[in-house]
């Protein structure tokens, strides 16, 4: 099942420390078969505030993103990007396709007795 790392990153001056993490990063992630699904695009806010911008990296499975994220590759790296980019981080796996929002809420129906 497809895995995702999910970065709300805050607005940031960009200096030689962002720009060599985001030069080297890819080669970290190449091992794990990760891409870049969105990174560097301006979010259109549809509601709540949003300061920043957002970083979407899939990976095939949940295994090889937590893989990634703990590689030494990727850990030397990183102090580049927490030192100076303001943010929060996160691995989500992805649902399977067919998925059905409508099968989760009866669940949760029949769960909370509703």
């Amino acid at each position: 099942m497809t895995a995702y790392a999910i970065a709300h990153l805050r607005p940031a001056t960009v200096n030689g420390a962002i720009l060599e993490y985001i030069e080297r990063i890819q080669s970290t992630m190449d091992p794990y078969e990760g891409r870049f699904l969105v990174h560097g695009k301006e979010v259109e806010v549809l509601e709540g505030p949003f300061p920043g911008t957002l970083v979407v990296i899939g990976f095939p499975d949940m295994e090889r993103a937590r893989a990634w994220y703990a590689s030494d590759a990727y850990r030397a790296i990183l102090p580049l990007r927490t030192d100076h980019i303001p943010g929060e981080a996160v691995l989500v796996e992805g649902v399977p396709a067919g998925y059905d929002a409508s099968e989760t809420a009866a669940s949760l129906r029949a769960a909370a007795g509703l």
